[in-house]
């Protein structure tokens, strides 16, 4: 029985790609800055993998012998989002970014989506989604209107109290604009964001639920598929590709979470791939510039990562990597362009195989696909060889 696992450390980048000018983020290093700003990073699971043989990190230093084969990956796509990254390592290439709004999104479309919904809506600006709240909660649930927000990335985000607007009818206006915002007004996501508390004290819960566009090629999730393979996915990786290929799915809250979900997956010993995504470094970290609690989700995850690698089996692949970097030690608190880092741990093959710097994501992909012996078209080109 073959098994790949592909986990993906929401925005965990490991240094500014050659392009990060064009976005911005010269001197974006999500993990290296991290390390320094926090005086080190105590990462000894990942560390005796080769994580810090890819890229100097302050307290992950480099070992002789790493127990998983390293590197890291550039990224062919234009762009920092997430819904990039994650379709890039499954095979899915963006030629130009997926359309952002840093006006606010224009009157036609608010026009239209408030009459699709039957209600007005306040807002439509770029913010973050915690602050937002508390600048226009008290609004929202004094007239009801939902609150229409974006940010660097390619998202319509709408926020509400769910005491004001039920889930059921929040997800219902995010199906409307889904379906609205396609072709020249694409967006990558539409995210339901609701909260609760009183004014003064709103806090998101974690019903939050992403609408994504569909994969414009065929990914590897559907070659999985039909290869009669499982396809089993953790956190948002159903949504980011519409369900699309998914055999078995859960919703995660939180890291921790994703973990537990991961290693049931594990557990019950079904051939094919579990795609995980644990969000927290991103959302919870990332965009609140909150470097030291990015650094205790790194060692939290590194503390549960040995549970993981005990249930590796003959036959097995783990990857570990990010689909973007979010560097909270900048000025900004939007995704930033790096390199994303692999950490491999193959069952029955080569371990401490440097791995190089790889063309494009969808390496990781293409990788899964041979190791699983799935006929496919996908773009990319495998690294299994070097493990052999």
């Amino acid at each position: 029985m073959k098994r790949a696992i592909l986990i993906v450390l929401d925005s965990v980048g490991i240094g500014e790609l050659p392009d990060a000018a064009d976005y911005g983020d010269v001197g974006s290093n999500t993990l290296g800055n991290i390390a320094k700003a926090a005086g080190g990073l105590e990462l000894p699971n990942l560390k005796g993998l080769g994580l810090g043989n890819i890229s100097p990190i302050l307290g992950v230093e480099p070992v002789s012998d790493p127990k998983g084969s390293f590197g890291k990956s550039d990224e062919l796509s234009k762009g920092k989002d997430t819904v990039t990254g994650h379709w890039e390592m499954a095979g899915v290439i963006l030629e130009k970014p997926l359309n952002t709004y840093p006006e606010g999104f224009p009157k036609d479309i608010i026009a239209e989506f408030e009459e699709r919904i039957g209600r007005g809506v306040i807002g439509n600006t770029v913010a973050s989604g915690t602050e937002i709240i508390k600048e226009l909660g008290d609004e929202h649930v004094a007239t009801g209107k939902p609150i229409v927000y974006t940010s660097a990335d390619s998202v319509f985000q709408i926020a509400a109290h769910e005491e004001v607007i039920p889930l059921s009818e929040l997800y219902r206006y995010c199906e409307i604009a889904r379906e609205m915002l396609v072709g020249d007004r694409q967006v990558g996501r539409v995210i339901a964001r609701p909260f609760i508390g009183t004014s003064g004290a709103y806090a998101r819960t974690s019903n939050r639920k992403d609408y994504a566009l569909a994969p414009f090629n065929k990914t590897v999730l559907e070659y999985v598929n039909e290869a009669g393979l499982n396809v089993m996915c953790v956190g948002k990786i159903e949504d980011l590709f519409n369900g699309l290929g998914v055999t078995h799915a859960v919703h995660t809250k939180n890291n921790e979470m994703g973990v537990d979900e991961t290693i049931k997956y594990m557990d019950m010993k079904l051939p094919g791939f579990i795609f995980t995504n644990l969000v927290d470094f991103d959302m919870q970290f990332g965009h609140r510039n909150d470097y030291m609690g990015y650094k205790k989700a790194l060692e939290d995850f590194d503390r549960r990562l040995p549970e993981i690698l005990v249930r590796l089996q003959e036959g097995d692949l783990l990857i570990i990597t990010a689909d973007h970097g979010c560097d909270p030690t900048t000025a900004s608190t939007d995704h930033s362009r790096e390199y994303v880092p692999m950490i491999v741990v193959a069952k029955g093959l080569r371990n401490g195989v440097d791995l190089g710097i790889r063309r494009t994501f969808s390496d990781m992909g293409k990788t899964v696909l041979e190791h699983l012996e799935a006929q496919n078209e996908m773009f990319g080109t495998s690294f299994l060889g070097l493990l052999k």
